[in-house]
Order: structure tokens, then sequence, then C-alpha cells
């Protein structure tokens, strides 16, 4: 199974596309980033800019085709801090899946922090310790205390690296006074969470975010001489942050573009990230500081994993995305699966043998497979209407790989199995092309058969076989017992069937092999 997990922040919007195995681990096959500043002016409650939301509709563009080409299976998205706070946060948010397909949803401080704290735990090997994870965004901060088991203490704070420059830095340098500044006022803001995590006590301090790894990134580049090639895992004592925070601070932008490690696109925003990060650690009394590469994206597709364990069991199971996509309905549905699937025998036997009649192709016996598949689905609301139900169900079941019209076809032919059948003056029906209206009526004359043939739900017809008389047509019932019943009530729905073929169609019982 393919995820495409995508990270809406208030500095940068990440995407990664992951492969998740059977055993339920994952590894990330492509990944893409923005540095878009969502909300660069737009926190504390104003409005997203324009410049800011078509900046982050044009990456998420790119971000949808890349998904598209590695033919993922489900595409989340979540939304944090500056949509969050934002007034037009939501019409952003409607936009988005307008003109991208995307659909994003807003997450709550405590929910991205539980997320992020999931993907720091996988990648970095906490044994049976508690460990501090930080994540420091544009517009907030999240702390969290937990074990590789889950989370003790969790909590995000307004705090981040885009907030804290618009309010605080008035000068490059930054000036004594507006560094004191943001020490006050993160203090004010998270010291006293921190006071509550020593007092817990812990084994190590994770750091996870793009601000995090850059700091890190310098402090060790500034001791070695030399960029790391890797930070994955890598320790970087605090006193080397300490160091990395004093450099920043005391030097211009053009000096900072110098500093090895830095990425060019964060000079504005580090010196504020250094001394946040700094300030939180040495709140904690932290001798180091573990870099972990994994973050927010990584926990939704972790939490998606946990969440979906049989769905990812079916990707390997029934590899094509329309199938797999109509039998997870189904299952949701706590479908009959053994009358379910003798319904599609029996419904595929009938249009196999009566394709010189009816004239359709392979893609409407598809479409028949899958709406006899999903047939009785509504009974999951109510009997009592259950052909209405199940319309609603498939139409609204989140079926993947169908085009619109399809999805309507199978709809419309679970809505005719059991009484009634498609006319003109039926609003989704007459909205279809003519060709799918004629495959609507001809499915579900079939699917009506198909259904009653399988009345007792017993499973006692074993085969069909058709002849062509040329006045009539006779179909004949094969049985391994009784098939009463099933002839009983099948000859009550032949008339839509014997329409759709031209001529009077006749049961006759077959003796079994």
């Amino acid at each position: 199974m393919r995820i495409a997990a995508i990270d809406i922040g208030t500095n940068s919007v990440h995407m990664i596309v992951a492969r998740v195995r059977p055993d339920s681990s994952f590894e990330v096959i492509d990944r893409e980033k923005a540095m878009v500043r969502l909300g660069a002016g737009g926190l504390g409650g104003r409005q997203l800019t324009a410049d800011a939301m078509a900046g982050t509709l044009q990456a998420l563009t790119r971000f949808k085709r890349l998904a598209d080409a590695h033919k993922v299976d489900r595409v989340r998205a979540v939304a944090t801090s500056a949509t969050r706070e934002a007034v037009n946060g939501g019409e952003f948010l409607a936009r988005i899946e307008r003109e991208t397909g995307i659909r994003a949803r807003v997450i709550t401080g405590t929910e991205e922090a539980r997320l992020i704290h999931q993907a720091a735990v996988y990648g970095v090997d906490v044994g049976a310790g508690h460990a501090v994870v930080i994540d420091i965004g544009g517009g907030s901060v999240e702390i969290t205390l937990g074990t590789a088991a889950g989370i003790e203490l969790a909590k995000s704070f307004k705090v981040g690296v885009i907030r804290l420059t618009e309010q605080f830095v008035t000068s490059d340098p930054l000036s004594t006074r507006d560094e004191r500044r943001i020490v006050r006022h993160v203090l004010d803001q998270a010291g006293a969470f921190c006071d509550e995590i020593v007092a817990h006590g812990f084994d190590r301090v994770i750091g996870t975010s793009g601000t995090i790894l850059s700091v890190g990134t310098i402090a060790t580049a500034l001791e070695r001489g030399t960029a790391p090639g890797e930070v994955r895992n890598l320790v970087v004592p605090v006193r080397h942050i300490r160091r990395a925070r004093k450099r920043l601070s005391r030097e211009g932008l053009d000096e900072r573009l110098a500093v090895p490690g830095l990425d060019p696109r964060r000079s504005d925003i580090i010196v504020a990230g250094a001394v946040l990060l700094d300030t939180l650690l040495r709140r904690l009394g932290a001798s180091d500081l573990t870099l972990c590469d994994l973050a927010l994206r990584e926990g939704i597709v972790l939490d998606y994993v946990r969440r979906h364990r049989r769905e990812i069991a079916n990707v390997d199971r029934v590899p094509d995305v329309r199938r797999r996509s109509t039998l997870e309905l189904a299952e949701r549905c706590n479908y009959r699966a053994e009358h379910a699937r003798q319904v599609v025998r029996l419904c595929l036997a009938l249009f196999d043998q009566t394709r010189p009649m009816h004239g359709l192709s392979d893609r409407e016996r598809e479409w028949l497979e899958y709406a006899a598949l999903m047939h009785d689905i509504g009974a999951h609301i109510s009997y009592q209407g259950h052909h209405k139900h199940s319309y609603y169900l498939i139409k609204n079941g989140d079926l993947r790989g169908f085009s619109p019209d399809e999805i309507e076809v199978m709809a419309l032919v679970a809505r005719y199995h059991r009484r009634g059948v498609a006319r003109r003056s039926h609003r989704e029906f007459a909205g279809l092309p003519r060709s799918m209206r004629k495959a609507v009526r001809t499915l579900a004359a079939i699917l009506r058969v198909a259904e009653s043939l399988d009345r007792s739900h017993g499973q006692v017809v074993s085969a069909l076989e058709l002849r062509d008389r040329g006045t009539d047509l006779v179909v004949g019932v094969v049985s391994g017992g009784d098939a009463e019943l099933e002839v009983w009530a099948t000859n009550r729905h032949l008339e839509p069937f014997a329409r759709q073929v031209g001529k009077p169609v006749v049961l006759e019982a077959l003796p079994g092999a």
C-alpha cells in the first residue's frame, strides 16, 4: 500500500510518499517540500495572505501530481497552526480541495504533538526509557514526554519561529533586548511545562522539524568545521547548540549566510529558532539532543497504519484498487459475503451467456460484478428499503479508481435490484449519458434475476445453462439441492430481464451433477 502524507505547516508544506510493508513498517519512496511561509503575517487570528495561499496551492498541486504518479492508495493531509488560527482557514481548506482534490483537515496542537511523538520514537530507539520530543514549527512548538508505547504529557505552545520573529525581532543582528524578550516569552509560555517534565524525569531529548535539524547541523558544523553528511540520530551536545545560538545571534544576515550548514531559506528565522531551542533545552536541563528527521508526516503514516491494518492487508490480497475499495466498502457494511459472491457468480454467468443479445462490453461486466458484490450493503442501515440505502452507501462510500458516472451506474444498479425500474423521471438516472442508461437497465435486470436465484441465501444453484430457442430464452437452473424457492422467486422477477433480451424468458430446473 502507498500513502501520501502532507503537512501544511506555518513555514513549509511537506509531503512524503510511503510504501507500507506487510509487517506495518514503511519506507519513504519520495518526498517533496516547499517553504511557502503560509503563516507570514497571518498568525494571531489574522487572515492568511493571498500570496501565501497562492504559493501553498501551487505546491500542493505539484504534490498531488507526484502522488498520482506514484499511484498512491490514500492521501492524508493535515493543516497546523497557521490554518488553525486564521479567520479564513476554513475557506482556504475548501479552496485546497476544490483546486487540488486534496481534502485536508485541521488538527489541534495536542493531536499534532501526539503524531510527532509517534514518529520520533519510531525513528529513534528509546528502549524502555522516557523521551522528551520537541518539534519547532513556524507558528507553534510541540513538546511531549512519553515512551515508545505512548505519551504521558503533551502540549502545544504558540511560540513558533515565524511568530517569534514577527513579534520580537526588530533588528539584525538580534539585539540583546530582543533576545531577552524572546527568552522571557518562551519561558512564560512553556517554562512551567518543562518543569513538570523535569519532575517526571526523562532519559533523552529528541528534536524534530526543519528548524531543529538546521540548528543541530549548524552546531555540529561549527565544531567540526564541516556540515555532517547525515543528521538522522545525530547526537548534539547542548553546549554546542548554545555556541551556535551565540554565533547566530551576533551576526547579521550576510554573515549568517556564510555559516556552514545553514539553509539560506531559513536565514531570517534561524536566529529566533536557535534562541528558542536553546532556551527550552536549558530549562529542561538536558545535556544533549538527538536529531530525528521523522516528524508529523511520518506520524500521519504511522497513525493511518495503526488504524487501518485490515485495509492494508487487503492491498497485498487484492492489488487492484477498484476491486479493493469495493470489497472494503462491503466489509465495512458487514455484507453477507457468501450470498454476495453467489450473486456475483450468477450475474456474470447471465451476462456472459447473453452477450449477443445485450451487446455490452467488459467495462459494463465489471460494473455488474461490483454492483452485485455491494447490492445488499444497505441492510447495514435497515433491511426495510435496503436497496435505497445501498444506493446511498455506494454513492458516498469513498470508492477509489472509479469516475463519478461509474459510481452512479453501480449505485443505480443496486438501487433497482428489488422493485421498480429505471425511469427518465429519476433525476440521477436521467443525468447519465445514454449508453450508461442502457447499461443500468440491463445490469439491474440481470442483478434482479441473480438475486432471486439465491433467494434462500443457501447457494443451492450451482450453474446456469441458457438456450436461445429463437422465440424465447430458456434459463436452465442447475442445482445441488432443493431450488423450489429460487425458481418461485425468480419467476416473479423475469419481466425486466425479458425486456432487455428482447424475448420471453422461461426457467427450467435441471438436475445437478
